[in-house]
């Protein structure tokens, strides 16, 4: 089975690992429902940390940044349903139940949503159509399976709706505060500029005022600085750290890294090591 299956696409996905421990860089345009099966899952965003294993639930807010460890049990697989809560769909069922909207969330982005009976049911019926790739599912009847997923996290945590049915545009947050600690993703200048409530033309404006440099100058020169400090005062490898440090791959990064520079980073830290 390739990983993840998509049941059905775009919205609810079958993650499957069987061998060993995976890291994923993710980016959440929506709300994402992930159910663990089996294995521990770790998310790691700018404000939270949370783990969970098989029979946990977990709620994931949308625009955000984060990264996935998934680790399989020893001898046994690691299986997750993910069920992407795209905003058309949570509109129309805002809709159709006559529900309030407009109350702006301000709570935990990320939540462990405690499983009831009507939750497991749910998602036992879900686990046959992901084990089977989804062959048997239609657009429709996924469709009806997410409206399903919906009423019941709202019969089990009524205060949830807030969470679910903010509609509104996200507010200008702190800039400096969240790139500081969001440099690293490797994901494009228009995408921070949605992330932080702002236009492109607004963030790259801000951006200038903030840290006096246009935001792709920064960032390069950012990621690069903090390569130069692991490698001279902790003599990482740079081929363990090109990735974390939001490099598409290692020879783009030596390549940049010798033009800051003068030199390449394997070469700064052989300089090092014997020194």
């Amino acid at each position: 089975m390739t990983s993840p299956a998509e049941i059905l696409p775009g919205v609810i996905f079958y993650s499957y690992h069987s061998s060993e421990r995976k890291e994923k860089l993710c980016l959440w345009n929506h709300h994402t429902l992930i159910l663990q099966v089996s294995g521990d899952l770790v998310l790691e965003t700018a404000v939270q940390k949370i783990a969970m294993g098989g029979g946990e639930l977990l709620l994931i807010g949308k625009n955000q940044l984060g990264t996935l460890s998934k680790t399989p049990l020893i001898g046994a697989n690691y299986e997750t349903i993910v069920i992407s809560l795209q905003e058309d769909l949570l509109r129309k069922i805002a809709l159709e139940e006559k529900l309030e909207t407009g109350q702006k969330y301000t709570g935990l982005p990320n939540i462990l949503v405690p499983l009831n009976a009507f939750l497991q049911g749910y998602f036992q019926s879900v686990i046959p159509y992901a084990r089977s790739s989804g062959s048997a599912v239609t657009d429709e009847m996924g469709i009806l399976k997410v409206r399903e997923g919906v009423k019941l996290l709202l019969l089990a945590v009524p205060a949830l709706r807030n969470f679910l049915f903010d509609f509104s545009q996200p507010y200008k947050i702190d800039l400096e505060k969240f790139m500081l600690n969001n440099f690293h993703f490797n994901i494009p200048v228009e995408r921070f500029a949605q992330l932080t409530g702002r236009s492109l033309a607004g963030f790259k404006r801000d951006f200038q005022i903030t840290f006096g440099s246009p935001p792709r100058r920064w960032l390069q020169d950012k990621r690069l600085n903090i390569a130069r400090h692991l490698i001279e005062t902790k003599h990482q490898k740079p081929s363990a750290i090109y990735l974390d440090l939001g490099f598409e791959s290692l020879s783009h990064f030596s390549r940049s890294f010798k033009k800051k520079f003068g030199k390449a980073p394997s070469a700064l830290g052989f300089t090092e090591a014997i020194g």
